[in-house]
């Protein structure tokens, strides 16, 4: 099968084992119920316990080396498994038979050559110290016992197993595997969890029998029980704690390899739909409701609770206060089973309005998937059956398909509520990993777009030309780094599937025709006329021997040497480049590798050792190491140093690799003693950059502004002088008028929204308008404000056409509301200024128009004001019949501009200045 398409990489934490405080929560968790008395008291017990599980798991710790070598010398004759441990504890063994101070035979080498034995001065947890006596007379009592101390029976086929015959690296890797079952037996005596033991311990037993022994390593177990118990003498507690999980350790060892989980599945393509039973052990345990017609009532309310939480993804009857309580009766009477009612559940109108009605049709079937199978779609032909069943029969042909059907009742029957079938739970299918992932972890109703079937349309296309990570927040086209999801929130993860022989296409710099496969050989041909600016030192220092190999690496000697025959100038000149390429940019001066300079100028050192020496430069360190993670780091160091990004992720864990044993330094020297560097640019040539991505092409010459690598040379377009332009006759049409007319006033010249009264039988818009008109003559909406409706008459006179718009705004001016607010308070030069503002649009023009309308609002008051304002030739030009007044932005001579942008910025009621003032203010005099 060839993979075309890719469900992303979700970050998935796989639970390896559970502690009780984690188990405990984890199942309120999922039942999303708080914490019942039985499991609170059992965290209690834990707890309070917590000091002596420590305690015993330090002692076992301490004392791991004689517990394995006890139980080893149980099971192996012919010599001492003692000299196969890792860090035999010398100052704790005697020898059988020697005597008390005798010190003069090497336990060591006795043991490595199987001639004498030993026992432990501090098994069985005697008291005295390493010198007592005591620790001999246990030691000597250990000696004589035949089967660990009651560890438990020997199970029958036991042979001891002779050394010699044994080998060496089996002796240390039955040692390393006893270290190895006493080591988990300490996590799970900290974690107060079995699990752990029996997802690592089940199902070695025949992999041990093909190697060494199954009932050798039953008897190495029970001695290791007995010898762990002999430290706790005086601690029934521990005692028993030890004794418990030894047992479960011996009793998974027993237990043979369980089978696979399989997936079931109407499809024949059975590709990673196998699970490891160890897997579905080490899985967060995930609760299944059973409804059975001898539960109480509370366990069925239980049940029916977790119905709920898998159907609409929450407990309804908590959080809405909503329940469908005559399907509840029904299937606590055992009228309908647990099948028919998530059928029912899902045919509900709830269910209907929450995940059916707000989302489109694919949507919607990978919800049902969900909800009613406990996964997510495995096919585009799965999908396709299911789309086909909703289109044609809507939502409740759909339920009915995937509750009716054969793997709903493989999985869940006809009495268990369906669960998700996630991580750890059962096989999954790799090709729909991320969507499931996704699926099961975000709220439906906050993820609206599919998923799956853009996922499966995937597979019908060619290879995506895409980032392998997916979407990233890299400002650089480095595919390979390290890519991390700050910044992305939503990323789309569908990158192109890669493997470790996956590399990048490089576009070379230059004519030539070698590429990143050719022959290494033709990697020193120089770019020519067409590629990047070459620097290079032509002579070379004098007494200078290359590559001659030191522990480093290819490198170089000199000797007292005569200066290069350059000069100053043109020296300075590769210095800068060489600055130019590894820093990326021109350094201050105090940046400036000072030594490194007078070097190179001297002729100490080549130009490479000059690179090496700006590369290993704290400079250098701070701008491209120590801020930024290693893929990154690499990726910038390699363009820098060797003049192209890096081939793949092959050769990045290559370098990856020498960072995390050697760091930055031994990072610089590999790339610069490399087998590449010495062909591409050899002992006299500054790096330049040799390859680039078609990512990195397309950034510098696709852009608007930048320049492309042909450099084609276009003409240049004349240019007419200036003199030339100005003498020139000009067409003074209409355009120059309207250029003229919009001198001086802002680009804003047009009111963006009109209201224009066009028809009166659509009451909607008519509404809107007579809305707007208030706003213009009054300022502020009137419904908040007015508590009489006083304006319903001409509101009504205006629908049934009996006055025009422009009667309409004659009415409000002359309301009594208009005369309180802008008439009463204010002198007659404010009202003219908010006459104006009102129904002009604008601000008085100037002091012959203010003198003017204040004649006519003193003899003929504020009707006959504004009846003179509408009744203008302005007005009928700018508004007509039909159009309600907004603000205009007058024409020239634009001298009332800044006037009418005062006007409207600021507030009527909470300013009362007048903007066009009718005299200058008086001057303040000083009378002191």
């Amino acid at each position: 099968m060839t993979v075309k398409a890719s469900g992303g990489s979700s970050v998935a934490r796989p639970q390896l084992y559970q502690t009780v405080p984690v188990a405990t929560i984890s199942q309120a968790e999922q039942q999303d119920r708080f914490l019942q008395r039985g499991e609170l008291s059992e965290l209690a017990s834990y707890f309070s316990s917590g000091g002596l599980r420590i305690a015993i798991s330090e002692t076992l710790t301490r004392n791991s080396e004689l517990i394995v070598s006890r139980a080893a010398n149980r099971i192996f004759v012919g010599g001492s498994p003692l000299a196969f441990l890792e860090r035999p504890a010398e100052p704790v063994m005697a020898m059988a038979g020697a005597t008390r101070g005798g010190g003069s035979v090497n336990v060591s080498e006795g043991m490595k050559l199987g001639t004498v034995t030993y026992v432990e001065g501090r098994a069985g947890g005697g008291g005295g110290s390493k010198g007592s006596g005591s620790g001999g007379f246990l030691g000597l009592g250990n000696l004589f016992s035949t089967n660990g101390g009651g560890g438990g029976p020997i199970p029958a086929g036991f042979q001891p197993i002779n050394v010699s015959r044994y080998g060496p690296s089996n002796m240390t890797k039955s040692l390393r595997d006893l270290s190895w079952f006493l080591r988990y037996i300490t996590y799970a005596i900290v974690a107060g969890d079995p699990n752990i033991i029996s997802v690592n311990v089940r199902g070695l037993r025949e992999i041990i029998e093909n190697a060494c022994s199954s009932a050798a390593t039953i008897v190495a177990m029970q001695e290791m029980k007995a010898a762990s118990l002999g430290y706790f003498k005086n601690d029934d507690a521990a005692r028993t704690i030890v004794a418990q999980y030894f047992d479960v350790a011996i009793a998974e060892f027993k237990a043979p390899t369980p089978s696979p989980k399989v997936r079931q599945r109407e499809s024949n393509d059975q590709q990673g739909l196998q699970l490891p039973q160890i897997y579905f052990n080490a899985a967060e345990n995930r609760a299944k409701f059973v409804m059975k017609t001898g539960l109480s009532s509370a366990e069925k309310i239980e049940v029916i609770k977790a119905a709920y939480r898998q159907v609409f993804e929450r407990d309804i009857t908590r959080a809405y206060s909503q329940s469908i309580s005559d399907l509840e009766s029904k299937v606590k009477n055992g009228e309908i089973s647990m099948k028919e009612f998530i059928r029912r559940l899902g045919k509900s109108p709830l269910y209907r309005k929450q995940f059916f009605e707000p989302f489109v049709n694919s949507r919607a079937v990978e919800l049902a998937a969900r909800h009613f199978l406990g996964r997510g779609l495995s096919s585009r032909e799965e999908f396709s059956k299911y789309f086909a069943i909703v289109t044609k029969g809507g939502l409740a042909a759909l339920v009915d398909a995937m509750v009716y059907s054969q793997e709903y009742s493989d999985y869940f029957g006809e009495e268990t509520v369906p669960y998700l079938r996630g991580l750890g739970q059962e096989a999954q299918e790799c090709r729909n990993w991320g969507p499931q992932i996704d699926l099961f972890n975000f709220s439906a109703p906050f993820r609206k777009v599919p998923q799956f079937i853009t996922l499966f349309a995937g597979y019908t296309q060619p290879l995506p030309d895409q980032h392998v990570y997916g979407i990233g927040n890299d400002p650089l086209e480095i595919q390979f780094g390290a890519i991390f999801p700050k910044e992305t929130r939503n990323p789309r993860n569908r990158p192109a599937p890669f493997g470790k022989d996956t590399r990048r296409i490089l576009i070379r710099q230059g004519a030539g025709i070698d590429n990143q496969l050719s022959n290494p050989a033709a990697r020193g041909a120089a770019p020519g006329s067409l590629g990047p600016k070459v620097f290079k030192l032509d002579q070379l220092p004098s007494n200078y021997v290359a590559s001659k190999k030191t522990a480093r690496g290819a490198s170089s000697s000199y000797s007292n040497a005569s200066s290069v025959k350059y000069t100053e100038s043109s020296t300075q000149a590769v210095i800068r480049a060489a600055y130019l390429q590894v820093f990326g940019r021109d350094v201050f001066d105090g940046q400036r590798q000072k030594v490194a300079e007078i070097k190179l100028e001297n002729g100490d050192i080549p130009m490479r050792e000059f690179i090496r020496m700006l590369a290993k430069s704290d400079v250098f360190r701070n701008m491209y190491w120590s801020k930024l993670y290693v893929c990154k780091a690499i990726e910038y160091i390699h363009r820098r140093l060797l003049g192209r990004p890096t081939y793949g992720r092959q050769e990045m864990n290559a370098y990856f690799d020498i960072c995390a044993k050697k760091g930055f330094y031994a990072l610089v020297d590999q790339m610069i003693d490399s087998l590449e560097y010495n062909e591409a640019f050899g002992e006299d040539t500054v790096p330049y950059e040799r390859y680039v991505t078609p990512a990195g092409l397309s950034m510098r010459t696709m852009r608007s502004g930048s320049f492309g690598e042909k450099k084609v040379n276009a003409d240049p377009t004349p240019e007419t002088p200036r003199f030339v332009e100005l003498g020139t006759a000009l067409d003074r049409g209409d355009t120059e008028l309207q250029n003229r007319i919009a001198q001086g006033v802002s680009k804003r010249r047009e009111q963006t929204k009109v209201f224009k009264l066009t028809t009166t039988s659509d009451k909607v818009a008519l509404k809107t308008l007579i809305q707007a008109a208030y706003r213009q003559v009054f300022e502020r909406d009137l419904n908040p404000y007015v508590v009489k409706n006083e304006f319903t008459a001409l509101e009504s006179k205006l629908g049934n056409n009996e006055i025009n718009l422009k009667e309409f705004i004659e009415g409000l001016g002359c309301s009594p509301l208009y005369v309180k607010q802008f008439y009463a308070p204010y002198p007659n030069t404010k009202v003219i200024e908010l006459g104006t503002k009102h129904f002009l649009g604008r601000a008085p023009l100037n002091q012959a128009e203010i003198r003017t309308y204040n004649q006519i609002l003193a003899s003929k008051g504020i009707k006959g004001f504004i009846n003179a304002m509408l009744l203008t030739v302005e007005y009928a030009e700018a508004f007509g019949e039909d159009t309600v007044p907004y603000r205009r932005f007058p024409t020239l001579p634009a001298a009332n501009f800044p006037n009418t942008e005062r006007l409207y910025n600021q507030l009527t009621k909470q300013n009362g200045e007048i903007v066009v003032p009718s005299f200058e203010p008086a001057a303040v005099t000083d009378r002191s």
